[in-house]
């Protein structure tokens, strides 16, 4: 997402050297690169024509200090700047009501309302220990509430049976009923959406929102519809007293405009992206990370707050008293590793967040999730006795192996490889100065490391 403005952005750095102040005769080419990058991206021309006059404001007389060079100093501006756009802060859920508290999704067709509804309750369900149940008013989309009841069912969340012959109003009214009397906190409500805004659907969604008064009224967005984007969330705006915006698709080829000038546009903040198909893909939208992303900077806040969340704490405690107890690191270990990069997203998700150089570096050693999945299916190929004792795969194994898990056997050796060298990074780090060690032996593994 939003890779073009990225490399435009960043290359504002090499443009301005040694110069001691940011005036307004140095920073004009500057700016006219913000501009273009920022309507390649599909940001609206008013929100462009707006923001390049603040950094430009912002940015004038701005003393460059320390190390910092010119080109540091303005990315500096731009990066508050970008932030200020898009809302300052992240704003969060409103659930402060009498339970339960009703969310109310609304949107148009295909943007992804539906499953966000689903990663919605998983997150509320698993972040915030709330006890969620899902409805869908969808009585005109084919196979719209099946799809809803299996989502339920997969996140371990409650459903609310509805067929299509009932109202879509009395489905509503029928859950909250159901949501008050079993002790439901949050009661999520999936809308029908139309392939365009149609007064007979805004007409629906203002009547179930006069029965329902829901506390929170979400519009989700496909971010892949650009301009569009910002341009239907203002009419749903004029229609409905929304709270606030999802972005879905923001891991696709978005330019990823919406991002950047739905806030601006609309007055109502992005409370949550949707970053990955799979259902923990749901995060709550930082501005001042997004900003971080955009100028290259990485997210690594969001990332340790994925990795508390997808570590299974249990089993790495296991694995630290193993490796301190002298028992060396086996198979079974590095797959219980690969499990858990598995949970927090696969390796695209990791890299999405890193700094640009670092992202950068990652894809040129070419690592991908299509490797990964290849390796944990070697893995579970393997016996009980091969993970434990890896350096008894010889030959013959190699060969049963790869045919288990449909790879030639220099996959195997491939991973055997890969494996030994994790293994001797493991016994540096549980020997005595192994830290010190280790970090020496990656500085050969790790492009600019030491230098």
């Amino acid at each position: 997402m939003l890779d073009n403005l990225t490399q435009r952005l960043s290359g504002i750095v090499k443009n301005l050297r040694g110069q001691a102040r940011l005036t307004e005769d140095n920073i004009q080419d500057s700016l006219r690169e913000v501009r273009l990058a920022l309507l390649e991206a599909d940001v609206a021309l008013s929100v462009v024509k707006e923001f390049t006059a603040q950094v430009k404001q912002a940015a004038l007389g701005e003393e460059v200090i320390g190390s910092l060079s010119p080109g540091q100093a303005l990315i500096g501006v731009v990066n508050r700047e970008l932030t200020k756009l898009m809302g300052e802060h992240n704003d969060a859920l409103n659930l402060a009501a009498v339970p339960p508290a009703v969310i109310l999704m609304a949107g148009l067709q295909g943007a992804g309302k539906t499953t966000t509804s689903g990663k919605l309750a998983k997150l509320l369900r698993e972040q915030n220990k709330k006890k969620v149940l899902l409805v869908s008013c969808d009585v005109y989309r084919p196979a719209a509430i099946e799809q809803l009841r299996t989502l339920a069912q997969q996140i371990e969340v409650d459903f609310f049976p509805s067929d299509i012959t009932q109202k879509p109003q009395d489905i509503a009214l029928a859950a909250l009923d159901f949501a008050r009397k079993h002790h439901h906190e949050v009661l999520i409500v999936d809308t029908a959406g139309r392939l365009a805004v149609d007064a007979a659907m805004m007409e629906e969604i203002k009547q179930l929102h006069a029965a329902l008064k829901p506390i929170e009224t979400l519009f989700v967005v496909d971010a892949m519809t650009g301009q569009d984007a910002v341009n239907t969330a203002k009419a749903f705006g004029d229609t409905l007293p929304l709270t606030g915006v999802i972005l879905t698709k923001l891991d696709g080829d978005a330019r990823g405009g919406a991002a950047l000038s739905v806030r601006h546009v609309t007055g109502k903040p992005i409370k949550f992206v949707g970053v990955s198909e799979k259902m923990n893909g749901l995060e709550a939208f930082h501005p001042d990370r997004m900003a971080q992303r955009v100028l290259g900077m990485g997210d690594v806040l969001s990332l340790i707050e994925e990795a508390q969340r997808g570590v299974d704490h249990v089993e790495a405690e296991k694995l630290a008293k193993k490796m301190q107890s002298g028992k060396g690191f086996d198979l079974n270990d590095f797959k219980m590793q690969i499990v858990q990069m598995k949970k927090m997203g696969g390796m695209t998700a990791l890299m999405d967040k890193l700094p640009a150089q670092l992202s950068q570096a990652a894809a040129g050693a070419k690592v991908d999730d299509r490797q990964i999945n290849r390796t944990e299916g070697i893995i579970n190929s393997m016996t009980a006795f091969e993970r434990s004792h890896p350096e008894q795969i010889k030959a013959s194994r190699k060969r049963r192996i790869a045919a288990g898990a449909g790879v030639q056997v220099m996959h195997v050796n491939q991973l055997l490889n890969q494996f030994e060298q994790t293994q001797k990074m493991m016994k540096m780090f549980s020997s005595k100065g192994g830290m010190a060690k280790m970090m020496r032996g990656m500085k050969g593994m790790m492009p600019g490391m030491g230098r």
